[in-house]
């Protein structure tokens, strides 16, 4: 009886900690994993508000508008002025301010203006000339040629 005494206690004991073991588990169970598997089933099924459906429709929606909204605006940034050549230059020799200029403002695509400003002593005229692809549509002088090859992709300093 000495031997199986000493077992019986061990046993009931071993039993006693499987017991409580498995109560921790339970009690876990249905106080931490249960209520959050319940509340993701509610989002699935749509109970108490937003379903998970309606929420990636909604999701899908939103992500249309911000492509079309993206497509614009790549669509207006294309027409603005991205290039940009200027020179100053004496326009004669008897001046040494170079307070003449030309300035070319163009697209990526190379659409846009050359404004020229010749100064000469008391007097200064101002030309611009439309620019379509970097050819101005009308003659073009060397510095106005110069600004148009500065607004060129790869070239601008």
């Amino acid at each position: 009886m000495g031997a199986e005494g000493e077992i019986m206690p061990f046993g009931a004991l071993a039993g006693l900690a499987l017991g409580l073991a498995a109560l921790s588990v339970g009690a876990y169970h249905f106080g931490f994993v249960l209520p959050r598997l319940e509340a993701i089933l509610r989002l699935l099924e749509g109970e108490g508000g937003e379903s998970f459906a309606a929420m990636r429709e909604r999701q899908a929606r939103v992500l249309e508008r911000t492509d079309e909204r993206l497509n614009e605006l790549e669509r207006l940034v294309r027409r603005e002025v991205h290039r940009v050549g200027f020179i100053r230059y004496n326009s004669f020799s008897d001046t040494d301010s170079k307070q003449s200029f030309t300035l070319a403002l163009l697209t990526d695509e190379g659409d846009g203006v050359v404004l020229t400003s010749i100064h000469a002593g008391e007097e200064t005229r101002t030309f611009g000339k439309a620019v379509r692809k970097f050819v101005p549509e009308q003659g073009a002088s060397k510095e106005e040629q110069e600004a148009i090859a500065m607004a060129r992709p790869g070239t601008a300093a």
